[in-house]
């Protein structure tokens, strides 16, 4: 995973995400204009011997582009975490930086694009680019039986990826809750997304949240 990591950390392919996560590293959000952004594509985070995968679509502009970790130092971090400490997954109850000393129990978390894309939209090329990568993560999380997609985006890009490696076609639909078996065995869990928008108007709260973990990792 190292070595993986590293090839992560120091890709350029994408000319339209290297310049988009730059510029934001550069001009940052006003309040974090003391702090020295990260500002590269971002690893996954967690234990190697994992039996969850939990998966994003891409890092968020002032959160995993800014600290260099998945998932960390913004509201959509603080939800998820916070259920994840309920559940026993996670030690502490928020991702804020990456020294902080989080630890994951049986859970790995990455997103399918290293890099935040201009609003939140990759293209389809640069998708299939960063799908290396993931494949290859996937591949390394050898014990990995289940994964859950945070939100639609990353459930589309999720069955994209699988289209592509493994001839899947068969019709599926997001729906909160929702598993499928995909070719490699693991099962697929779609998830709403942690997001301010989703906490904010209901969509999804703290219970729901942690029933859902609750229902993958079998607790």
């Amino acid at each position: 995973m190292i070595s993986l990591n590293k090839e992560i950390i120091s890709c350029k392919k994408c000319k339209r995400l290297v310049e988009f996560r730059e510029k934001i590293a550069r001009e940052k959000r006003k309040q974090y204009l003391n702090e020295e952004y990260w500002g590269k594509p971002i690893t996954g985070f967690g234990e190697k011997s994992a039996k969850v995968i939990i998966v994003g679509l891409a890092p968020a502009a002032h959160g995993g582009n800014r600290t260099g970790r998945v998932f960390t130092g913004d509201k959509s971090a603080a939800f998820l975490y916070k259920c994840l400490n309920k559940v026993g997954i996670s030690n502490l109850n928020d991702s804020i930086k990456i020294d902080d000393g989080l630890r994951l129990k049986k859970t790995y978390i990455t997103t399918a694009l290293k890099c935040v894309p201009p609003q939140d939209k990759p293209t389809a090329s640069e998708l299939i680019e960063c799908f290396s990568f993931f494949k290859r993560e996937l591949g390394e999380l050898k014990r990995s039986k289940k994964i859950i997609a945070l939100g639609k985006i990353a459930f589309d890009a999720c069955i994209k990826y699988y289209k592509n490696f493994y001839n899947f076609n068969n019709k599926v639909k997001f729906i909160h809750s929702e598993k499928y078996m995909m070719p490699d065995k693991k099962e697929l869990y779609c998830c709403y997304h942690p997001s301010p928008r989703n906490v904010n108007t209901g969509r999804i709260d703290e219970k729901m949240m942690t029933d859902f973990l609750k229902k993958v990792f079998e607790l």
